[in-house]
């Protein structure tokens, strides 16, 4: 196989692109109930990893990013999307379970394109750097209950917040 055939074979596993044809390979429509569905296993999936990384995790390092998550401005969405995956990372060292960390992985393949939609909304943006703040605080106080909490407070944010702009903005 090449390369490029084997990329999309790939892409084509993940989800991320349908064969329209033998020969035509195009992005995978997402809609608002394939977003529903993608949020209640993130829900099901951050809000158990936020509570095992309480158990579990290094305190300093999640205190450590709840001060970045403070500082960080939301005017470089780059320098923002670069800690969350940073934040990301830490949730699963911290949960020590590749099955779990497999399962998050899969699902943050398909928050890219989810997320795009709320790039553009420097409110959210900034809710969602409080939200983290929040959250990495929890963990790194070595609060589950409150650290999964935090985490489903802020999946129920950025769902709402999604659904509204294909609403606003439905193409």
């Amino acid at each position: 196989r090449t390369p490029l055939r084997e990329a999309l074979r790939r892409l084509a596993s993940d989800g991320l692109v349908a064969q329209a044809s033998a020969r035509v390979t195009v992005v995978a429509g997402i809609d608002a109930d394939d977003i529903g569905a993608l949020f209640e296993l993130r829900r099901a999936l951050e809000t158990e990893a936020a509570r095992l990384a309480a158990q579990r995790g290094d305190r300093r390092v999640f205190t450590a990013l709840a001060a970045e998550f403070t500082a960080i401005g939301t005017a470089d969405a780059d320098a923002y999307y670069a800690l969350i995956a940073r934040f990301d990372a830490a949730i699963d060292a911290a949960v020590d379970n590749a099955y779990l960390s497999g399962a998050l992985r899969s699902v943050r393949t398909h928050l890219v394109r989810v997320r795009r939609m709320a790039r553009d909304n420097p409110l959210r943006l900034s809710a969602s750097a409080r939200e983290h703040e929040l959250i990495a605080r929890a963990i790194g106080g070595g609060d589950p209950e409150l650290a999964a909490h935090a985490t489903h407070v802020h999946l129920h944010n950025a769902l709402t917040t999604i659904l509204e702009a294909l609403t606003e903005d439905p193409s």
